[in-house]
C-alpha cells in the first residue's frame, strides 16, 4: 500500500490498469488507494509459474495450448478451451491449478480488444529495465548513493536509444480501443 499511496501523494490521480506478477499485498495496496484499478497477472508470470509442474519434453506442446485460452477471440471462446486445457493436462493438477486460481485475472482480459490484450497481459517491459539494471549493478559496491543513481541513468539513456524507434504494434488501434471502453476512461 506504500508504494501505492507515495504515487499518489507525487500526483498520480489513477490508475486503470496494472500488469504484475503475483507478489503478495500488491494487488490489495493497489486496490485500498487506487479503487477502480483493473489488476491484472502477467500472463508469462503464470507460464512461468505453472510450466514448473510439467516434464520438459512436453512444454512446447503444453504452451501452445495455453496460448488457445488466453489469446481466444472471445471469453467464451477461452473458457472452451480453457476446458480442453484441463481436460488435456489433467495428471498435472499443480500447473491447472496456477490457472485455475487465477482465471479471473485472465477472463478480465476478453474485456478489451485483442491489441490491448497484447499490450496489457504482460510485464515483460518493465522486467527487462530491472534486468538491465540488475545488470550494470552488479558489478560491485558504489562509493555513496549518488554515484549509483548516475549509473542507472546513464543505463536508462542507453535503453532510451535502443528503444526509442520500436513501436508498440498497432499502438493507434490499442488507443482506439482504449478510448471506446467505458471502463478504462479516466474519471
Amino acid at each position: 500500500m506504500q508504494i501505492f499511496d507515495e504515487l499518489k501523494t507525487r500526483g498520480v490521480e489513477d490508475i486503470l490498469f496494472i500488469s504484475m506478477d503475483g507478489v503478495s499485498g500488491l494487488q490489495e495496496g493497489a486496490k485500498s488507494i487506487f479503487k477502480n484499478v483493473v489488476v491484472q497477472r502477467c500472463i508469462v508470470h503464470l507460464i512461468r509459474n505453472s510450466i514448473k509442474y510439467i516434464p520438459t519434453k512436453s512444454y512446447r506442446e503444453y504452451t501452445a495450448q495455453l496460448k488457445k485460452v488466453y489469446g481466444a477471440p472471445s471469453l467464451r471462446a477461452a473458457e472452451a478451451e480453457f476446458e480442453k486445457f484441463k481436460q488435456a493436462w489433467v495428471e498435472y493438477p499443480g500447473a491447472i491449478d496456477v490457472w485455475t486460481r487465477n482465471w479471473k485475472h485472465i477472463e478480465q482480459l476478453f474485456n478489451y480488444g485483442s491489441t490491448v490484450k497484447k499490450v496489457m497481459y504482460t510485464t515483460n517491459a518493465i522486467e527487462s529495465v530491472n534486468s538491465s539494471f540488475r545488470k550494470v549493478t552488479k558489478r560491485g559496491s558504489f562509493p555513496n548513493e549518488n554515484a549509483l543513481f548516475k549509473l542507472l541513468y546513464l543505463r536508462v539513456t542507453e535503453l532510451y536509444k535502443k528503444w526509442k524507434n520500436r513501436l508498440i504494434s498497432n499502438w493507434a488501434m490499442v488507443r482506439n480501443q482504449i478510448a471506446m471502453n467505458p471502463e478504462m476512461q479516466a474519471g
